[in-house]
């Protein structure tokens, strides 16, 4: 490892210790983590951590040992695949490694005192999951215990890092249930008043604390969200750069919230500047701990398992893509938040405004037949709770598109037209249910399909 590498990592190691009282323990890897400095935190001993490998791929995770003792470390596979680890403190050579063909591959090393320590997984060969289990001496990483502050004082910010506060600058220690965190997703346009007064606020109750996070803009959301909400503070922060996105004082704020609302943007931006980073690790908490995270239009693209992400190029227009199964506008990136209730999910935003409806047909084609779409146009939301159950605000509508016994993906060829028909279409009004843990719901269901061979490629003419 250079210097530079060196310096960075004991930049995270003090970041880490100001922290690690306050971390969920992750049980799933976030890439992306390829390089040390956007390793995954939050590890906590002996919490089996899912993993993926693919060709390129390196994962890295960080953890604080509090005390000597040994760290036993236990990477399992499939068996045909070839997967080792390397243990490394934050400056040195690997101090331990495992890289046999066996399954699992295990090791552990001593450790003669309190420190950082960062573990690499690396592939020999093959590709695909992964279980990884760290046992080491810790202290305190479980979330705050209900009704406690544990966050510490507010931590001093840098001269660059812009944010904007409205109301109370001490933390207001609203109780949560820590087994029940939500979702809120909007599809951009105006927002939604009845969301924020009739599911967030009797979810995180009066006095909450609540952080808007955008990479531009201004504080619009403060007064607005500290009116509707009856809110202890709003604050928003403009997080531009990763050495923002990784500053404690970022990680503390948002921590310490009840609710997190990410502003409408620009989502390949959040996840150049955020993803890998102490504000992805904080988001996580706050939904774990019990607390709302959400977002409008670039928002709710961030909370997908499987994200749209165009970084750079022209966005994905359904008259378009629906001419080539690999047209380049279609690009995807990994979950940025692990929600349960999203698991397998894409979104889309500004739906019916912009017919978008053939973007997420073709774009749920590209994905595993358990995937489904959840699609809001503008002025409309969702709202879900961890037992899958999801209701419905707003002026417009929320669709859900998933295969159904009926679907046939006829022709999913790069270089050939969309032919996929048989797909469910459910509508949803304001005031209609749905529940994403067993897809029983309240709204209209019509089967729609696609082909881009005809200029009218919808079936039926309008899907909807």
């Amino acid at each position: 490892m250079n210097n530079n590498k060196n310096i960075l990592s004991a930049s995270l190691a003090a970041l880490f210790l100001v922290s690690a009282q306050s971390h969920a323990c992750l049980t799933n890897e976030i890439e992306s983590n390829n390089i040390e400095s956007s390793a995954n935190k939050g590890i906590c001993s002996g919490t089996l951590i899912e993993g993926s490998m693919s060709r390129a791929d390196i994962d890295w995770f960080e953890f604080n040992v509090s005390s000597a003792g040994e760290i036993n470390i236990n990477l399992d596979h499939n068996s045909r695949d070839d997967f080792d680890w390397s243990l490394y403190q934050t400056s040195g050579s690997a101090v331990v490694q495992a890289q046999t063909s066996q399954v699992p591959e295990t090791g552990s090393y001593q450790a003669l005192g309190s420190g950082t320590y960062l573990l690499k997984v690396t592939r020999y060969s093959g590709s695909g999951w992964y279980d990884l289990t760290i046992n080491y001496p810790e202290g305190n990483t479980e979330p705050p215990s209900n009704n406690t502050c544990e966050y510490g004082s507010r931590p001093s910010k840098s001269s660059t890092l812009k944010t904007y506060l409205l109301g109370d600058q001490a933390d207001s220690c609203s109780e949560l249930n820590t087994e029940n965190g939500a979702v809120l997703l909007m599809g951009g346009g105006s927002d939604v008043d009845n969301a924020f007064i009739n599911r967030v606020g009797p979810h995180v109750g009066q006095g909450a604390d609540v952080v808007v996070l955008r990479t531009s803009g201004t504080d619009a959301y403060n007064d607005y969200l500290l009116g509707l909400l009856d809110a202890n503070s709003v604050e928003t922060l403009i997080v531009d750069s990763r050495n923002k996105a990784n500053e404690p004082y970022v990680d503390w704020a948002i921590r310490s919230a009840e609710f997190v609302w990410v502003s409408g943007g620009d989502q390949s931006e959040y996840l150049n500047q955020w993803q890998g980073t102490s504000l992805q690790s904080a988001l996580q908490y706050v939904f774990d701990k019990g607390g709302v995270i959400g977002g409008t239009s670039a928002g709710m693209a961030l909370m997908a398992n499987s994200i749209y992400d165009p970084d750079g190029i022209q966005g994905a227009v359904s008259n378009e893509v629906v001419t080539d199964f690999c047209h380049n506008t279609l690009q995807f990136n990994n979950r940025f938040v692990s929600v349960p209730m999203l698991d397998n999910s894409l979104t889309d935003t500004h739906f019916k405004e912009r017919d978008r409806m053939g973007r997420s047909l073709v774009s749920l084609a590209h994905h595993a037949t358990t995937s489904f779409a959840i699609a809001a146009s503008e002025a409309t939301s969702i709202f879900i709770t961890t037992d899958g159950k999801g209701i419905v605000d707003g002026s417009a509508e929320v669709y859900i598109l998933k295969e159904s016994e009926q679907t046939i993906r006829k022709a999913l060829n790069c270089g050939q037209a969309v032919e996929y028909s048989g797909i469910s279409r459910i509508k949803l009004l304001a005031g209609d249910t749905y529940n994403f843990s067993n897809h029983s719901h309240i709204g209209s269901n019509i089967t729609i399909g696609i082909d881009g061979r005809i200029s009218n490629f919808y079936t039926p003419i309008n899907p909807y």
